[in-house]
């Protein structure tokens, strides 16, 4: 171990970092600066621990000057890289290169590592990122210390180092607790409401990480069904009847949650939809159709701000202002017709850049996915009906298909959609001049 003289000058260079770092910050921070120094794997191990344990003690502003400090003493050296990166133009060789790689890389990576060495280090360096990314937007200067957490966990959550493993009524209750705290789509109620969702007409699979054994990475809902779903109410309901898996047609993935705020920006999900999809065609040879039945949680905030600005939207705003608009709008009425044509062009045309603007679009089509179909008051909940006038869509899935859609839709934006889907998008009043014409 480094002498108590040694960490004594690491206190005082830590202290010297901010006057808002605090006692618990500057003992952080020595912990740090002589975690990055030890060459010791024993003596670096404990010091690992040591480190970790105070960093967890931190909160509040102690966190926030920690943060500080960690942006401004862990970054690369201006000089050496603008050295290194002169010495490369100069001769750019393979030595040169390796040098500057080496410069430019921030010693924070290499702090994060050792951490890494302690029991529990991966998930508090999990935990880190979701407390900085908080944060980020008010503390722009942070943003090197979540690209090289981002970095790290890229390779440390690679789909290589993932297991795929089903959740059944058998699994240990931890981590069946973990899946009613982390259900994002459609909150779980109680254990009854879980064990319906684990039949034998349903079933549910999570990633899992080694280093997070009772984790779940992500997580994924799925019911066996004759034909393709168009509410979701009935797939949750635990009090529905189970029904014989083996006369399924159709596989519909109904929830699909990443339980890791700090994970965020890594993707699972095209790797999970696509295996478990394998996994059941496997299970149950007469499946032909795989597909989501997915909200659409960002439309009615978006309508909101359109429909103010289109005079001729005017009805849709007068309608949808009353509490029983939804029984007001049967088949064939006006207002439901421009919904479904207003969610549509929603899902199609409205952007954000060059991508649609929801993010669930952006995601099933991101994996290769086909918008399919738009279901009318597919989920009734309060939350669906504030969030989406409680409709929702259907992604399909054609395996054949998804490297195909994938590639059409990173390299020129192309939204993969049925023809009844481009349609209705065509024919919405958004889709005409503002003059009116056609």
């Amino acid at each position: 171990m480094k002498s108590p003289a040694f960490i004594k000058r690491l206190f005082a260079k830590a202290e010297a970092a901010g006057n808002k770092a605090d006692r618990h910050t500057r003992k952080t921070v020595a912990l740090c600066h002589a975690l990055l120094s030890e060459r010791g794997e024993a003596s670096g191990a404990a010091l690992a621990r040591e480190a970790l344990t105070a960093y967890r003690a931190l909160s509040g502003p102690a966190l926030g000057a920690f943060f500080d400090v960690l942006a401004q003493e862990f970054s690369p050296d201006p000089e050496a890289v603008g050295a290194a990166a002169y010495a490369y133009r100069q001769e750019p060789s393979q030595a040169r290169l390796i040098q500057l790689q080496q410069v430019v890389e921030s010693p924070r990576q290499e702090l994060f590592r050792r951490i890494n060495l302690a029991a529990g280090g991966t998930a508090a360096l999990v935990e880190m990122r979701r407390r900085l990314l908080r944060e980020l937007k008010a503390q722009p200067h942070w943003a090197g210390i979540d690209a090289d957490l981002s970095h790290l966990f890229h390779s440390w959550f690679n789909r290589g180092f993932l297991s795929l493993q089903r959740i059944d009524w058998r699994t240990p209750a931890l981590v069946l607790e973990k899946l009613m705290e982390y259900e994002a789509v459609h909150e779980i109620q109680g254990w009854h409401d879980l064990r319906r969702r684990l039949e034998s007409d349903r079933r549910c699979f999570a990633f899992f990480h080694p280093a997070l054994p009772d984790e779940p990475i992500i997580f994924i809902e799925v019911a066996l069904t004759r034909g393709m779903s168009d509410q979701v109410q009935p797939l949750i309901d635990p009090e529905s009847p189970v029904v014989d898996p083996d006369g399924a047609d159709t596989a519909i993935f109904y929830s699909i949650t990443n339980c890791q705020e700090g994970l965020r920006g890594i993707s699972f999900g095209n790797f999970l939809i696509k295996q478990v999809a394998e996994d059941l065609g496997r299970e149950f040879p007469r499946l032909k159709t795989f597909a989501t039945l997915s909200p659409i949680p960002g439309f009615r905030k978006w309508l909101a701000g359109t429909v103010a600005a289109r005079a001729e939207l005017a009805d849709v705003t007068e309608a949808l202002a009353q509490a029983d608009w939804h029984q007001r709008a049967g088949p064939g009425t006006r207002v439901r017709t421009e919904l479904m044509r207003l969610c549509a062009y929603y899902l199609l045309r409205a952007k954000h850049g060059t991508e649609p603007v929801d993010a669930v679009a952006r995601f099933h089509l991101g994996n290769g996915a086909r918008m399919e179909r738009l279901n009318w008051l597919a989920d009734s909940s309060k939350q669906g009906m504030e969030r989406s006038a409680g409709l929702m869509v259907n992604y399909v899935y054609r395996l054949k298909d998804v490297e195909r859609n994938h590639e059409a839709y990173v390299k020129e934006r192309l939204v993969v959609a049925s023809p009844a889907l481009s349609l209705l998008a065509r024919e919405s009043r958004l889709a005409r001049p503002k003059d009116g014409r056609k």
